[in-house]
């Protein structure tokens, strides 16, 4: 949704055990102030945006001390976590989505934040937006708090898109902006010059797409995995005539952590492109003097409903009590309202409190800066995250199948059979 690929949580189960014991990868001082390590998967200007709000906190305060520790992706930084935990050795504050987050927390690997969130009487948890703050309960209790909210939306070049006659609202539903993306292909030959758009590598700009056309995860009493159902065939079907029939539409995949994000970009800005479908924390990167953004849209007859989620703050529970105590008071300090709606400005990415938008600087910058609105806009339609019963293994599934479908060119049906046949199989060992 919105999320960026995801890394498999399968195993996960296997170590998350023996969690009554342990330590962190951080530092205290009885003098000096407590150490934390805080791991997160950002590169780039979201990667500086997090250095400089590590640099601000600390020099607001000399109780705690936090340490940035970057990750070459949210993938990445769940392999190091798992391998923490398994040592025995974690870091008091993590960056992770909320699938794994989910996960961790169930089994035991995150330390409850109900306690804290009582005990301090400036936290305020009413103000944040509910959808992100619920996705950090379970079971009544709070696990972790939402840094920043997702979606993704479409990006398009101005110049291309008038050059050629298209206006913006060409883009409302995928049958328009398929036969845009037709119009803007350049070609010499058999080669394609530029491409009228480019969707973003893996399953989740899919899975927005199979949303909005109608398409559910399971079945009403949930023991059913309908992933190839023909609300999903019909919405990859899109996608797999695009990128190989037409050959309007093209993706980047593989490479080191964000490579493939950042070479999608790369070509809409290059003009290789005429958009692309990305997230709302792309905004940071762009220049919208040549860009403008627009939300996902729907089908002919149907409304948009990708999904929107938060990417969350957790706290491991083998760091120390001191190390936790510190590492919410750094989490409060990152999603107070003027820091989350600082974070938006810079990043694009959704602020996580209401009060947020009455910050003077964020008003000031929505007024000269529209696209900033977009993700709030879409997010208000969207579908939450799935919370995967299987513990991952369905949209592991779903990430086998994108590439069968992106990358090799195998139809979205076969692709999604197999797929709805691998999700079933875990399901029902999860059911018995």
């Amino acid at each position: 949704m919105f999320i960026k690929r995801l890394f498999s949580i399968s195993a996960i189960v296997i170590l998350l055990v023996s969690l009554i014991t342990g330590c962190s990868s951080a530092k205290s001082s009885a003098n000096g102030p407590v150490e934390i390590e805080f791991w997160y998967g950002l590169g780039g200007k979201l990667g500086k945006g997090v250095e400089n709000r590590i640099k601000e906190f600390n020099k607001s305060q000399n109780e705690v001390k936090v340490i940035g520790v970057a990750q070459g992706s949210y993938d990445e930084t769940l392999q190091k976590l798992q391998a923490a935990i398994a040592a025995k050795k974690v870091p008091a504050a993590v960056l992770l989505k909320n699938d794994p987050m989910n996960a961790f927390a169930k089994k035991g690997a995150l330390a409850p934040l109900t306690t804290y969130i009582k005990e301090d009487g400036d936290f305020n948890p009413g103000d944040f937006i509910d959808a992100f703050y619920q996705q950090g309960t379970i079971n009544g209790e709070q696990y972790a708090l939402p840094l920043y909210g997702t979606t993704q939306v479409l990006y398009y070049r101005k110049d291309m898109f008038e050059k050629a006659g298209i206006a913006p609202e060409q883009l409302k539903t995928w049958e328009s902006l398929s036969e845009a993306a037709k119009q803007l292909t350049k070609k010499n030959g058999s080669n394609t010059e530029v491409y009228g758009w480019e969707p973003m590598w893996g399953p989740d700009n899919m899975i927005d797409a199979a949303l909005s056309n109608g398409g559910k995860y399971l079945n009403e009493d949930g023991k059913k995995v309908v992933i190839d159902s023909p609300e999903w065939v019909h919405a990859w079907g899109f996608f797999e005539k695009g990128i190989h029939e037409d050959k309007s539409m093209a993706i980047h995949h593989d490479g080191q952590g964000w490579e493939y994000w950042y070479k999608t970009i790369d070509d809409v800005m290059q003009g290789r492109a005429a958009g692309y479908t990305g997230s709302s924390g792309d905004q940071g990167d762009l220049d919208f003097s040549i860009l403008a953004a627009y939300p996902q849209p729907g089908w002919e007859g149907k409304q948009a409903a990708p999904h929107a989620g938060a990417h969350m703050g957790a706290i491991p529970a083998l760091a120390s009590d001191k190390q936790k105590k510190a590492a919410f008071k750094w989490l409060k300090f990152f999603t107070n309202a003027e820091n989350t709606a600082d974070w938006s400005i810079s990043s694009g990415y959704i602020p996580v409190r209401k009060s947020a938008v009455d910050v003077s600087a964020y008003k000031e910058f929505a007024e000269k800066n529209p696209q900033i609105a977009v993700p709030l806009q879409q997010a208000q339609v969207a579908t939450p995250p799935f919370v995967d019963p299987t513990g991952g293994k369905i949209y592991d599934a779903l990430v086998k199948a994108a590439d069968k479908v992106e990358i090799e060119g195998i139809s979205a049906e076969k692709a999604l059979q197999e797929a709805q046949k691998e999700a079933q199989r875990a399901l029902d060992k999860v059911q018995k």
